[in-house]
């Protein structure tokens, strides 16, 4: 025996397309939020983005710290006294030049710095991501009695230069980190990202 033909072929055609949309709908409707999932949340955005710092009144010989991404980051304005013995104690360093590959371009220089007067530098040691002291004052200190200035860490006794270069001797293996970095006027320093060097 045969089935009977359907009494209305064009009303089944009509239901499974209806069907078949309504379906591929439902799909496209649970599938977006489950790739917006994916996506950071405002906060994340905000914690990864550039911070800008405005530094005009950072003064000659003086520190500020911000952060950027939950690492604090030294900012430094050197004088001119600090300017003219800065490369007066290389022999104490670990290898002034060791890590001049891994720098950024604008940090390949004498002052590991796109301004002469101005260094940037990750506010974290490289032994167990302690955070250093600055000490600019040159003289005897209770850990060093001829200190140049710089960055000294008292958990472990690290010690790094007004520029961030590691002495030798100490447990820490490498110089401090330059964040990427660039400047957006005179005034304005951003955080986080390589840009023109102005």
């Amino acid at each position: 025996m045969q089935p009977k033909p359907p009494s209305n072929p064009g009303r089944r055609k009509f239901l499974i397309a209806a069907t078949s949309i309504v379906g591929a709908g439902a799909v496209i409707g649970a599938a977006i939020p489950f790739l917006a999932a994916f996506n950071p949340s405002e906060r994340a955005k905000a914690a990864g983005a550039p911070a800008k710092v405005d530094i005009s009144k950072l003064g000659k010989g003086e520190m500020m710290i911000v952060e950027w991404r939950g690492i604090p980051i030294y900012i430094i304005r050197h004088t001119e006294q600090s300017l003219l013995i800065l490369n007066r104690n290389l022999s104490r360093l670990s290898d002034p030049n060791s890590e001049e590959n891994q720098q950024p371009d604008y940090a390949k220089n004498p002052n590991r710095s796109i301004r002469e007067d101005v260094v940037v530098l990750e506010a974290v040691c490289t032994h167990l991501s302690c955070a250093p002291k600055f000490y600019p004052e040159s003289g005897t200190t209770n850990f060093d009695s001829d200190w140049q200035g710089g960055f000294f860490c008292p958990c472990h006794g690290s010690k790094f230069d007004l520029i961030g270069r590691v002495y030798s001797g100490v447990p820490a293996p490498t110089n401090l980190s330059i964040p990427p970095h660039y400047y957006e006027s005179e005034h304005v320093l951003v955080i986080g990202e390589d840009g023109e060097i102005t």
